[in-house]
């Protein structure tokens, strides 16, 4: 067997759904219908269950919409989330304490530390959202994404008749 026919072997048969481009092939995307995306779910998350990071990963995920069949990356075609019980989130090991969280005033010498505790003392909710933000696209897309994000601090929410508990 030459090298060109072993060459020719390993590349398989060309698909209807590729077409070629120079070398590679490319695949054809399919975006859903209009009435799939703007089908909107609301999906219920517990703070109290899972780590911060965990938590962050699984309501993204909803956000950006990777759990459709319908799913596009240009396209907003996620679903809403509802966060409950964000004063109770954790995080694991020693972070707690060693985790910290930057910003800068604007002014000379003007870098303020606080760490995860203090953070979680006074405002419960941004932790979740830093988070949650940090795990969408940069882009004008993340902006309607967070939009559908609800973050509360107790288990009572306005959402109740909306949402349905998020299973694995």
């Amino acid at each position: 067997m030459t090298q060109a026919q072993r060459k020719k072997s390993h590349r398989g048969p060309k698909k209807s759904s590729q077409k070629k481009i120079g070398k590679r092939r490319a695949r054809k995307q399919r975006a859903g219908s209009p009435k799939e995306i703007h089908k909107r779910e609301w999906y219920l998350f517990d703070g109290s269950k899972e780590p911060l990071g965990r938590l962050s990963v699984r309501v993204a995920k909803i956000l950006i919409g990777k759990h459709k069949v319908s799913y596009a990356p240009y396209l907003d075609c996620g679903d809403s989330a509802v966060v409950v019980n964000a004063d109770k989130i954790y995080l694991t090991g020693k972070k707690m304490d060693q985790k910290a969280y930057y910003h800068h005033t604007g002014y000379p010498q003007g870098l303020r530390r606080k760490s995860f505790r203090e953070i979680l003392k006074d405002n419960p909710k941004d932790l979740v959202y830093r988070s949650v933000k940090g795990m969408l696209p940069n882009n004008s897309l993340r902006v309607k994404m967070l939009r559908r994000l609800r973050i509360y601090t107790g288990t009572d929410h306005p959402h109740k008749n909306k949402v349905k508990e998020f299973k694995l």
